[in-house]
């Protein structure tokens, strides 16, 4: 194991009822860019009502953005930004899921440049590869769902239909404040608390695989993955669980801190391309299409078959002995959670795709393919969407 290094400033305010303690925090400024979906999930909720009597208690005054979508492109977080400076926010908060949060840190870091165009500060083919010259605005994260783990992280992923590119974008701040209160997920809809509870699994899964492994992340990803393993399909079967509610919502945190603790690897780079080519598709539901055969690659790779046993059993499976075991208690997983019957055909994804999404998903996300157990080419990762694909 190498030396590791991580700073992770963000100050975490969790459990049930946390967002009735925002104005108990020293104000980040007099003007807020509120940041939400162009839904209404946040006022179902509660959370809006909940936050503006936050904000009128602290005298913050803030202008409301609502224009993210699923996939934030990148064209709304420019706009966004846009309003930011023209009405003179000091700082940004963020009310909803990880679409959210990502387009949020970005908006905090574009809105202090000297630029309106976001993708001149992309590491990609198409981007300008800049670092951000001015000094970011601060941000609030407060999560309405339990997936990406973004109010821990500095990673802001955004789409660019234009040119087929999701990727995270460079020089984004980590959140002053994370608000993480299991009451404001209560009314995600079954489908969606799977989508999203798988995606916080992943991040820990791949992290625990990879190459950049340590013991600080070894910690965080054992207890994510044994949360979502016990209280994930309770989270799905009825929202209203809030011990279930709560301990999935701990695991995503979690699964945020193993991003920064160590890295995910080329799942999350292939679902990137998946999802660049197919803006309409979720996410946590493109990870969960091929990860029986992207892991099933690794074990038959025989890199880390120790490692696949550990998982196995922090997945509930205690009597593993081989690292297949894994396969079939994420199998079971996702069974459990009625996520086991998601086709790749279902969103336009063709199987003579394979190859350009993996050539994709290499150019734009390699970062994370230099976390992978072992190095691979193209054809293989190629194969994974090829064997995936119904």
């Amino acid at each position: 194991m190498e030396i590791f290094s991580y700073c992770v400033p963000t100050r975490v305010v969790f459990g049930r009822g946390a967002l009735g303690q925002l104005h108990t925090l020293p104000a980040l400024g007099k003007k807020a860019l509120l940041v939400t979906s162009g839904g209404s999930s946040y006022i179902k909720n509660g959370s809006f009502d909940k936050l503006k009597k936050e904000l009128e208690t602290l005298g913050v005054d803030y202008v409301h953005f609502n224009h993210i979508a699923a996939n934030p492109e990148v064209t709304a977080v420019e706009e966004g930004a846009k309003v930011g400076r023209s009405e003179g926010c000091d700082f940004v908060i963020a009310l909803g899921g990880g679409s959210v949060m990502d387009a949020s840190k970005a908006m905090a870091m574009l809105i202090p440049q000297p630029t309106d165009n976001l993708w001149d500060f992309a590491n990609s083919p198409a981007g300008g590869k800049k670092m951000p010259t001015e000094k970011a605005l601060p941000w609030i994260a407060i999560t309405t769902s339990a997936g990406t783990g973004s109010e821990v992280d500095a990673t802001s992923v955004i789409s660019n239909p234009a040119v087929y590119e999701k990727i995270g974008v460079s020089g984004c701040p980590f959140a002053t404040y994370a608000i993480v209160d299991p009451e404001l997920m209560k009314t995600v809809p079954p489908k969606f608390t799977a989508y999203q509870g798988f995606d916080a699994l992943f991040h820990s899964l791949e992290g625990y695989i990879g190459c950049k492994h340590n013991l600080m992340s070894d910690l965080v990803e054992r207890t994510a993955i044994e949360n979502i393993g016990k209280y994930l399909p309770r989270a799905v079967k009825d929202g209203s669980d809030m011990e279930a509610r709560e301990k999935v919502a701990f695991a995503n945190t979690l699964s945020g801190y193993s991003m920064v603790y160590s890295s995910c690897s080329s799942e999350h780079a292939m679902e990137h391309a998946m999802s660049a080519y197919h803006t309409k598709l979720t996410h946590g539901a493109g990870l969960i299409m091929i990860s029986l055969e992207y892991y099933r690659f690794w074990i038959n790779k025989h890199v880390c078959d120790d490692r696949f046993v550990d998982l196995a059993r922090f997945l509930g499976k205690t009597d593993a002995d081989k690292p297949e075991d894994f396969l079939d208690a994420l199998a079971q997983l996702q069974k459990d959670c009625g996520v086991d019957d998601l086709k790749m055909s279902d969103f336009g994804i063709k199987k003579e795709d394979a190859l350009t999404l993996a050539k994709n998903s290499r150019a734009t996300m390699g970062r994370l393919y230099v976390a992978d157990p072992a190095p691979t080419t193209d054809e293989e990762i190629a194969g994974i969407f090829e064997r995936a694909f119904r």
